[in-house]
């Protein structure tokens, strides 16, 4: 008998999740409440752990045509221009940037037609021995299993969580933006701020997506012109930053606030699963929100295929995700108090100045850290189902 599962959320980590259920043989039926089946956000860079993910769930040629190399990581950067450490012209870099959207056309693409359903708002989940029902907006279902898959302020986790604190603001403030207009060959960098940084990633057809970090006192600060504000903020840091805030349209830089979750006791409760950021919302210093929520779709499905029960494959999948996500996190976090503190920026630009070029190109490979390195179960070949 087909299994079937309830995926709450249809972004990038609840998108991943529904397709590697389809190559294991289950059904399911995914919740989005936004009335439009969008991606929200600017762009993001995919590391080769990440990669490796979209591989196992069958899409990773697509992905890879969807994205651009970005070299990001092998060039950092003063506001005054001058390079800590630049990358060589054909040096293979191990990141893909992607506009948000297209990653996500490339998951909703594999995603069997009719599984997913907007407009519907989870308002409760009940189980008893055998079976899931959720109740939403216009609609009831039942199932083996549910899975929450639906952000930081996860409904899934407030109503079967309640006592988990709020997510926590970490102090800091981003602007995001991606150009409407080809601005040639960007090939993407790290501007390292005395409290900030300024992001670089080349994106599809000629673009760019930008970010600014910086320090904030409190969540909520918002100006009447956000671009005009961050504009102001590094008027005078080098070229291209100026230009590509300049080539965003005004109503296209986002402004969020950074935040977190302190780490959770279990990802499990029942026949429910949390994933991505209802699970481990992180930080974006290590780049690994998407990667590990993507991580967290391989490993469910890999267990949901290799073990004899639901409750057997969930006590799997908390013991493999949640010490590597958590761990994650807790990087993350750590690096983003550093980048926050001048003092901490001083040390991390003579560190970075000192260390040989050779030895910080062998550090940002493919295999170049331990989060990097990670490889996916196997999953069954794509399944016939319907």
């Amino acid at each position: 008998m087909t299994r079937q599962a309830i995926v709450v959320g249809a972004g990038i980590g609840g998108l991943a999740t529904a397709v590697a259920l389809h190559r294991i043989g289950w059904q399911a039926v995914v919740l989005e409440r936004a009335a439009e089946l969008r991606e929200i956000g600017a762009g993001m860079s995919q590391a080769p752990n990440a990669m490796r993910a979209l591989d196992e769930l069958g899409v990773g040629e697509q992905a890879r045509a969807a994205g651009v190399p970005t070299y990001s990581a092998g060039n950092l950067r003063l506001p005054d221009g001058r390079y800590l450490q630049q990358a060589r012209s054909g040096d293979p870099t191990p990141l893909i940037a992607f506009h948000r959207a297209d990653l996500h056309r490339v998951l909703l693409e594999a995603v069997p037609a009719g599984w997913v359903r907007t407009s519907a708002e989870v308002t409760g989940i009940r189980q008893d021995q055998h079976t899931m029902t959720v109740t939403w907006s216009g609609g009831e279902a039942t199932a083996d299993l549910v899975i929450g898959a639906d952000g930081i302020r996860s409904a899934v986790r407030g109503l079967l969580w309640p006592d988990v604190p709020p997510p926590r603001f970490l102090d800091r403030t981003a602007w995001l933006g991606i150009t409407n207009a080809d601005v040639g060959d960007v090939p993407g960098s790290v501007t390292m701020g005395p409290g900030d940084y300024f992001l670089i990633h080349p994106v599809a057809r000629g673009r760019a997506y930008w970010a600014y970090v910086t320090t904030a006192e409190q969540p909520g600060i918002r100006y009447e012109e956000e671009k005009a504000e961050v504009a102001r903020r590094i008027a005078t840091w080098h070229e291209p930053i100026p230009a590509l805030i300049a080539a965003t349209p005004d109503e296209a830089v986002i402004h969020i606030d950074i935040c977190d979750l302190d780490p959770l006791p279990t990802y499990v409760k029942g026949r429910v699963a949390l994933l991505g950021d209802a699970a481990h919302a992180m930080s974006p210093d290590r780049g690994q929100g998407a990667g590990q929520s993507l991580e967290d779709a391989v490993v469910l499905a890999a267990s949901l295929a290799g073990e004899p029960t639901v409750e057997a494959a969930l006590r799997r999948y908390d013991a493999e995700r949640r010490p590597r996500t958590q761990a994650t996190a807790r990087g993350a976090r750590a690096d983003g108090r550093r980048t926050a503190s001048t003092a901490a920026h001083r040390a991390m630009v003579t560190m970075i100045r000192l260390m040989p070029a050779s030895l910080w190109r062998k550090g940002i490979t493919a295999d170049g850290n331990a989060t990097w390195r990670w490889q996916p179960p196997h999953l069954p070949s794509p399944t016939t189902h319907p």
